[in-house]
């Protein structure tokens, strides 16, 4: 499993009635692949993961492998409490998944020798690849992530911190250590704006939640980053990504919110988000539709 361009984490869309919307959900993962996404994740974060049973869940990783068509590779959300993220890993295989990312446990806070083991035991109950995802209460130490490297299954590690010097020590250990290749990549929400800090420590992948309702920015920004166009970068990261980042942080939960509003600005109804999140405030939908604007604008 090989993961490469912009990295797609789709929404979850809810009907009126606040059920899945298979149907939905089949027509975003489909578009979004069509529109040139280089892997599909799946009930993660974006997805709300935190907020489906575990027959949604199936479900949800169900429709998006159809969809994808195995055009991508199709990852999909596990973690929380041990037995679930090993239902998780389970269901996630049998419903055509071709990898994982690890979430952390539920609440607790563990020393890095515990997390390795958390990781450990979740890897016992799947062959599917795993991506570890370091945020929150998951942080590992450099000799944790390079005993991760141990695991046969556990092919990446994502980082959710924005801790970049411990990103760089995490990254050093590892390739210093040697063996198989080991794939890095930024997750913090609203990626773009740490890609070039991401990218002078070697780390060049990197998720993008604003890829689910305005891939013409997100596939602009990747291009200009790797063909080294630093005016069109800038441009983005001033009048699009830092205006985003600042509303997005009006309110707690609106790296979900603010999505599932951008997806229905674009012309696709996703609903709204489950408890404990809430939807995106009138006023603010309102500026998240002129940044669309501008954003397209800046890319022509």
């Amino acid at each position: 499993m090989r993961l490469d361009g912009v990295l797609f984490f789709p929404v979850t869309p809810f009907d009126s009635g606040g059920e899945l919307a298979g149907d939905v959900l089949a027509r975003h993962v489909a578009r979004g692949v069509a529109d040139g996404a280089g892997g599909v994740f799946a009930a993660c974060g974006t997805g709300e993961f935190n907020a489906l049973g575990i027959d949604e869940y199936e479900r949800v990783v169900r429709i998006s492998a159809e969809s994808a068509g195995g055009r991508v590779p199709v990852l999909s959300g596990a973690g929380g409490p041990l037995p679930y993220a090993r239902e998780c890993a389970r269901r996630a295989a049998a419903a055509g998944a071709d990898g994982l990312l690890l979430l952390p446990p539920y609440l607790v806070s563990a020393p890095a020798e515990g997390l390795v083991r958390y990781v450990r035991e979740v890897a016992a109950a799947t062959d599917l690849p795993i991506i570890v995802y370091q945020r929150a209460n998951a942080r590992f130490t450099p000799a944790a992530a390079v005993a991760l490297t141990g695991i046969a299954n556990v092919v990446g590690f994502k980082d959710g911190l924005g801790d970049v010097d411990l990103m760089q020590r995490i990254v050093l250990a590892v390739r210093e250590a040697g063996g198989r290749d080991f794939t890095f990549f930024n997750g913090l929400p609203t990626a773009e704006m740490t890609v070039p800090a991401y990218r002078g420590i070697g780390v060049n992948l990197y998720s993008s939640a604003v890829f689910c309702f305005l891939p013409e920015v997100a596939l602009a920004f990747h291009k200009a980053v790797n063909a080294g166009d630093d005016d069109l970068v800038n441009r983005l990261l001033s009048r699009f990504y830092r205006p985003l980042v600042e509303l997005r942080d009006l309110v707690p939960g609106y790296a979900v919110s603010l999505i599932k509003a951008g997806v229905a600005l674009r012309g696709l109804d996703a609903g709204g988000v489950r408890p404990p999140l809430v939807d995106a405030a009138p006023e603010h939908v309102a500026r998240l539709e002129k940044l669309i604007a501008t954003g397209l604008d800046v890319v022509g």
